[in-house]
């Protein structure tokens, strides 16, 4: 499927950090759009390239929470489907803040260092 966001810089992060053995396209699987599907291995990617550095502590800890719960329903999606899944982050502020709300999300987690 192609990308959904419209996001230029999200898209090329998208396509070129796994890489993407789609580039220019999303994996629909069960019903659920990911970003990348990883060259050569069975692998699931969602990319976030939030500026969180830059949001206020209040809105960092809603962004966190929200992004926990959606990895987890994306990672058990990836999961009963035979994938593995990571999510890759542009920072490692934003990497250690999603560890200290789930830890079990530590091994899927990389720092892309992606900008927006």
């Amino acid at each position: 499927m192609p990308h959904r966001g419209g996001d230029d810089a999200h898209d090329a992060c998208a396509d070129r950090v796994p890489p993407n053995r789609y580039p220019g396209m999303d994996v629909l699987v069960d019903g659920k759009h990911f970003d990348a599907l990883q060259v050569g291995v069975r692998v699931l990617w969602e990319i976030k390239t939030d500026r969180f550095d830059t949001y206020s502590d209040f809105l960092q800890e809603q962004v966190v929470k929200d992004q926990v719960a959606e990895m987890l329903e994306e990672r058990g999606i990836a999961r009963a489907c035979g994938y593995g899944f990571v999510v890759g982050v542009s920072t490692h502020a934003h990497k250690e803040a999603l560890i200290d709300l789930d830890p079990s999300l530590s091994p899927n987690l990389v720092v892309t260092g992606c900008e927006r």
